[in-house]
């Protein structure tokens, strides 16, 4: 009877220490597979590209609770220490013209300030100009959060395609990338996926959707491998805008 109540107290006990957050619950089977150091954080995961100093996608999941949330932006932009290689640094952007542009915005992470944090890692950034990352990519992030109130929860990837890049900037010759992608999946029989060159653009947003498959020609990344064969096929070799726009 000792031990019973030694256990439930215990658990008690555990359960008063924990921050009053969300907890994580990110697909693994839905992770996609490439080089690069996989960095898990709390509520995105990465594989960060050490030649190009930044993440070659950044996957997660949107639901109600991230878009909905309190949280507020931290704006507390630094170089992430899990990466073991090191990241990219404030000084390489510093004076260099280009934004630190989210590739998991931070407007997606609100639930606590953990995730709203984390979204500020330098490895979450990629160089962007202004008219780009506050233009039809900030607009791109928003018809995302449009989706993920329709359907409740989305299953996003997200980087840059490193062909055609435009330079670099900083001691640590951070890549400047031609194009950019976003991959967008229901989690059961939908998924969209564009392709925006980096530059201003007053197109429709339907105006840059392409195949998975063609995104997985330019990266060179495996996107959702765990999802059956048959599925996985015919989700990422068509283009079908229906229900999306």
């Amino acid at each position: 009877m000792k031990k019973i109540l030694l256990i439930v107290l215990v658990i008690v006990t555990m359960s008063c220490g924990k921050d009053n957050t969300i907890e994580p619950t990110l697909e693994i089977n839905f992770e996609p597979v490439s080089s690069g150091q996989i960095v898990r954080q709390a509520y995105y995961t990465l594989a960060y590209s050490e030649e190009n100093e930044q993440a070659s996608w950044v996957y997660y999941q949107l639901n109600l609770e991230n878009i909905n949330g309190a949280q507020s932006r931290t704006d507390d932009f630094r170089a992430d220490p899990s990466v073991s290689t090191g990241s990219a640094s404030l000084n390489d952007y510093n004076g260099s013209g280009y934004d630190r542009g989210h590739l998991c915005p931070a407007a997606d992470m609100t639930q606590n300030k953990t995730a709203m944090s984390e979204s500020f890692f330098l490895s979450n950034m990629s160089p962007q100009t202004a008219g780009f990352n506050r233009g039809i990519w900030s607009v791109a992030e928003s018809q995302v959060r449009e989706w993920g109130l329709e359907y409740g929860k989305l299953y996003v990837v997200t980087g840059p395609i490193f062909k055609n890049k435009i330079g670099t900037i900083g001691a640590n010759e951070v890549t400047i990338p031609g194009y950019y992608y976003k991959i967008v999946f229901d989690g059961k029989d939908k998924m969209i996926g564009l392709i925006l060159p980096h530059a201003s653009s007053s197109e429709n947003l339907d105006q840059f959707v392409v195949t998975v498959d063609f995104i997985e020609q330019q990266t060179g990344i495996d996107f959702f491998k765990g999802l059956d064969d048959h599925l996985e096929n015919n989700l990422e070799g068509e283009i079908s805008i229906s229900g999306w726009f």
